[in-house]
This record gives structure tokens, C-alpha cells and sequence, in this order.
């Protein structure tokens, strides 16, 4: 406890001089003594949904054989700014293998870097991607790990997806959640704060067990098999996004 306390500190001098804070979900305000919670105000920094939003004509080339996949195609879509267990990288990857066995036609489209961003590393020497790949071995002809790639590309993987998986343990939300809700992706989103203040199961995306890759990848299968299901989820993500995160707006 000595540690986070020490950490804490310069939060806590910074709160206690601030004449008034922001942050960007009610999740983060609530993690702050509530002495100062009354001088936090929850306004999101906004999404540019003008620029982040649905392209059906949207198609790529991905993995060494230079695979064409279009919108429509059965797409998964993971990001994480680094792959690692506060995102869940170590869950995705183990629903990845169900998917990829049970779907021959399926690809898998990874956003993220090898580095930490949060949390413990990987032992010296190596990385989670590298070790959960050992681990699960999944057939990487259709699991393309793409980096972190330019903005107008990384909006193409999420125009092209088919299911986006979103997870965290309760922490900050990722803006990658908010611009997949307002490029009209199916959000399979981790049952967590804060992604239940903006995920709605059944409404606008799906609720998933972030510590069960089987639920993961059955729901994420599902979307697959029944794509035209999930249309009106994807119609409500975006209105979401338009009706709360609208840059314009904020």
C-alpha cells in the first residue's frame, strides 16, 4: 500500500490547489476522495463523430498472402494501446483460439504495441504477446497483429469489423471504445466500470465475462453467425456516441 500512497501524493496536492477538476466518466470522479468529488466535474474530452464514423465501401489487405477483406466479411477487431492484462490481452488471446477454430473463415485484426502501458511486465526478455501466442497457438494466417498504425487505417479496422472486443478491469476508459460505438462497430465490451456507463447489454453492444474467454468467444461467434441481428446495436452505438460524446457538442 506504501507505494500507491506515494504515488498518490502528487494527485493529492494538485487536488487539494485545483479550483476544479474534470474528468471524463463518473467511474474516475468516484475513485477520488469525496472531499474533493463536489469540485469534479464528468464532461468527456469528445469524439470527432463527423471523421469516426460508418463506411460500408471500407475494404483492406492484411497477413502475407495480402487477404482482402471487405465490409461484411466476418472481421474481429481487438485495441489495446499495449497488449497487455489490464486490457485483457491475455483473455482476447485465449477467446482468439475458439474463434479462429470454429470459424475457418474468421480473421482477427489486432491494434497495439508490445510495451506496457499499465501494470506488471512481461518477464525480462520477452512479451504477453509472445508468451500467450506459446500458450494458445493460434493460427496466425488469420490472427494479424497490426501494430499501432495511423489513425486513418486504425478507423478502416473498425469500419471493416464484424464484432469489436473492448476489455479492461475497472480503469480508464479507452477513447478507442467510444470511436468504435461511433464507427458503428458491435462493441463486445467487458462487464466493468466504466464500460457499463456507456455499454448497455442488448441495447447498444454486448455486456461480455472479462475473465471468461469462453463467454468472449461464444459472443463474438454469435455475432458472426447472425450478423442482421445486431444491426439495430450497431444503429444505437453510434447514436450513443452522437447523443452523449459528440465533440461538437461537448
Amino acid at each position: 500500500a506504501l507505494p500507491i500512497c506515494t504515488k498518490n501524493i502528487v494527485n493529492l496536492m494538485n487536488l487539494d490547489a485545483a479550483d476544479w477538476g474534470i474528468t471524463p466518466t463518473h467511474w474516475q470522479r468516484s475513485v477520488h476522495p469525496k472531499v474533493y468529488q463536489p469540485r469534479i466535474s464528468v464532461l468527456h474530452e469528445g469524439i470527432d463523430t463527423a471523421r469516426v464514423a460508418p463506411d460500408d465501401t471500407v475494404q483492406m489487405t492484411v497477413g502475407k498472402d495480402r487477404h482482402v477483406l471487405r465490409k461484411g466479411d466476418p472481421v474481429i477487431t481487438y485495441v489495446a494501446r499495449n497488449f497487455e492484462h489490464y486490457r485483457g490481452f491475455h483473455h482476447f488471446m485465449r477467446a482468439a483460439k475458439i474463434i479462429l477454430d470454429e470459424r475457418p473463415d474468421a480473421h482477427i485484426i489486432a491494434v497495439g504495441a508490445d510495451d506496457v502501458s499499465y501494470g506488471r511486465r512481461a518477464p525480462q526478455g520477452t512479451t504477453f504477446r509472445k508468451l500467450m501466442t506459446q500458450e494458445v497457438q493460434p493460427d496466425t494466417s488469420r490472427l494479424h497483429f497490426a501494430g499501432q498504425v495511423p489513425y486513418d487505417h486504425f478507423l478502416k479496422i473498425l469500419q471493416i469489423s464484424s464484432a469489436h472486443l473492448y476489455l479492461t478491469v475497472p480503469f480508464v476508459l479507452s477513447w478507442s471504445m467510444l470511436e468504435s460505438m461511433s464507427a458503428g462497430c458491435l462493441v463486445l465490451g467487458s462487464d466493468t466500470a466504466p464500460v457499463r456507463e456507456v455499454l448497455e447489454d442488448g441495447r447498444n453492444g454486448v455486456l461480455v465475462d472479462f475473465f471468461s474467454p469462453e463467454d468472449i468467444a461464444r459472443k463474438a461467434l454469435d455475432a458472426l453467425a447472425r450478423p442482421d441481428d445486431y444491426v439495430p446495436m450497431r444503429r444505437a452505438a453510434r447514436q450513443t456516441i452522437l447523443d452523449r460524446f459528440d465533440l461538437q457538442k461537448l
